[in-house]
């Protein structure tokens, strides 16, 4: 499942999966998109390794993703395991 986390004032959406285990690890994908002219382009974060697949985003980009993520990766974790945002209670 997909939920909604963050949409940037450039029109940027992030999203982010359920937890899943992986070789006894919990893991979440960050997706993010943004609208072009020619269509999206996206990019993909596994968290906590921080593997990244990128479509389109400059290195710059990239790298400022990676910082808010590095940041933020506990929000994410605790919307993930409530089931979103929207269902995050007490935050």
């Amino acid at each position: 499942m997909k939920y909604p986390f963050m949409t940037m004032p450039d029109d940027t959406e992030i999203t982010h999966s359920s937890i899943y285990e992986e070789d006894g690890v919990e893991k979440i994908k960050v997706y993010i998109e943004r609208p072009t002219d020619n269509g999206f382009i996206d990019a993909t974060c596994i968290l906590p390794s921080y593997t990244w697949e990128n479509h389109g985003f400059s290195d710059s980009e990239i790298a400022a993703f990676q910082e808010m993520l590095e940041k933020g990766a506990h929000v994410i974790y605790k919307f993930a395991k409530q089931g979103g945002f929207g269902h995050a209670a007490n935050f």
